[in-house]
């Protein structure tokens, strides 16, 4: 992920030649062939609607003949590029464009707003038609949210300086007596303590620059993000870091989802659109557009 906006542009070069490196070793596995095409389930009174609903361009949105779309600020590498969520690069940017064209709407037709991230997912009224903003699906934010049908199935990994005792941990015995860290509401905290266990408690940022930061200073051993934030991280931020390796569990078991509020008319026509994206292998071509491949990244066992 991205610290200044300022510095974006010249940070992407070289994570772009990571991709590179990433790509000539091994070709990207599309999502197809890591999930067998299932998509995770929907919920909410729209969640049933059928696709002669889903007139496109005249659903039921926030704004008529509009599409109103959140996500946090800052829009982080490589989910987004330069903050601009409205540019149509990064991952998630490229992503809501082609659910936004499969339910009718141009790019002309989409409006971006800022949406915290524990705020998308929090009970409440809603300023968004969807959220994207790496938001992992799951039964406790099922409660107060809809969920499209996943759109990325979700990894997460250890980052840690490469001058650390515990950048050459080869499983999780080796991280036990670390101090790790991770943004808060994020599956990545909820990695360290299920999956982790460390002998301490881990650290709690309000975002991932802090995380970032305290990493960079030593306040913490290691932190725990999503692999694509990693891999970001570790080629164009903190160069002196390094992917120690990934968690177990990310092969379909978490996803992450488009939110919508609370039975929105608009989650079974959001899906039908996520699933036709899947299906027809457009996110798995976006995905190997803008994120990396985990050939550096061993399983932590």
């Amino acid at each position: 992920m991205t610290s200044a906006p300022g510095s974006r542009a010249a940070r992407l070069a070289p994570f772009a030649a990571l991709l590179v490196a990433a790509s000539a070793l091994t070709a990207c596995a599309p999502q197809e062939a890591k999930t067998g095409g299932a998509a995770s389930p929907a919920t909410g009174a729209g969640s049933a609607q059928a696709a002669g609903d889903c007139a496109k361009g005249a659903l039921a949105t926030r704004k008529a003949g509009t599409l109103t779309v959140g996500t946090d600020k800052p829009a982080y590498a490589p989910w987004f590029s330069d903050d601009k969520p409205a540019n149509g690069n990064g991952f998630e940017s490229a992503v809501a464009y082609a659910v936004a064209e499969r339910l009718g709407y141009g790019k002309d037709k989409v409006d971006w707003v800022v949406s915290p991230f524990n705020k998308a997912f929090a009970p409440g009224a809603k300023d968004f038609d969807f959220d994207i903003n790496q938001v992992s699906i799951n039964d406790d934010r099922r409660k107060s949210v809809d969920f499209s049908s996943g759109y990325y199935d979700v990894r997460q990994a250890v980052v840690a300086l490469k001058g650390s005792k515990f950048a050459g941990a080869a499983g999780l015995a080796g991280l036990k007596g670390a101090r790790l860290g991770a943004q808060v509401g994020t599956t990545s905290l909820a990695s360290i303590t299920d999956q982790i266990k460390p002998s301490g408690p881990p650290a709690v940022f309000d975002d991932n620059d802090l995380a970032k930061a305290a990493l960079k200073n030593g306040q913490i051993d290691a932190l725990v993000v999503d692999l694509p934030t990693a891999f970001y991280i570790t080629g164009a931020e903190v160069t002196d870091a390094k992917v120690v390796g990934q968690l177990e569990g990310g092969s379909g078991a978490e996803q992450f989802g488009l939110v919508l509020d609370k039975g929105s008319t608009l989650t079974g026509c959001v899906s039908q659109a996520v699933n036709a994206l899947r299906s027809d292998g457009t996110l798995a071509k976006l995905e190997q557009q803008w994120l990396s491949d985990a050939v550096s990244a061993p399983v932590l066992k």
